[in-house]
């Protein structure tokens, strides 16, 4: 049988509240508050390393950066967040090389049922995200579950990503939407 992690990080209905999870979100949250207290690149990189299930090399993500479990995070080399970089793992959140990020990005997994009945009853699972290399992210992009986008791709400020896209294309607006190509 499956313990709710592992249902969570594979996608499945899960009990948000279940005693392992709540304890890892609270260890999280403490860590965090430590975390966003850094000054230099090097404790930064060096703390969040040890939340991360990955981080590659040349890591920096400025202050205010929140996530749920860090376990769930795969992050590649020369990766740079601006200000206030939100990450919500339930599931997998998988970012490649190069990708800089603006202030106030959020990539969010977690999707919550329609049915008003099962969201009371604190049904939840996830879809996970996949981001290639060498992707630029705007001021205030968000990023839905379930989605992949490809290399080379610029997303401008403010779009709000819903579904996938492939390599080298520019994508803005809600939702977004591609208005050309690169390379």
């Amino acid at each position: 049988m499956l313990t709710e992690k592992e249902k969570m990080t594979k996608g499945l209905n899960y009990d948000q509240f279940d005693p392992e999870l709540d304890q890892r979100r609270a260890y999280v949250r403490k860590k965090l508050m430590h975390v966003n207290q850094l000054a230099d690149k090097e404790s930064i990189n060096k703390a969040l390393s040890k939340l991360f299930a990955d981080a590659g090399k040349n890591l920096f993500i400025e202050t205010g950066i929140e996530f749920d479990y860090g376990f769930n995070i795969h992050i590649g080399d020369y990766f740079y967040a601006n200000y206030h970089l939100t990450l919500l793992d339930t599931c997998p959140i998988t970012i490649g090389n190069h990708c800089y990020f603006g202030p106030d990005v959020g990539l969010y997994t977690p999707v919550h049922p329609l049915d008003p009945e099962k969201r009371k009853a604190d049904v939840e699972l996830g879809k996970p995200i996949t981001i290639g290399n060498n992707v630029w992210m705007g001021g205030h992009v968000t990023i839905l579950p379930g989605v992949t986008l490809g290399d080379n791709v610029v997303v401008g400020a403010g779009s709000v990503v819903t579904k996938s896209f492939g390599d080298n294309v520019v994508l803005v607006g809600s939702p977004a939407r591609v208005i050309k190509t690169v390379k």
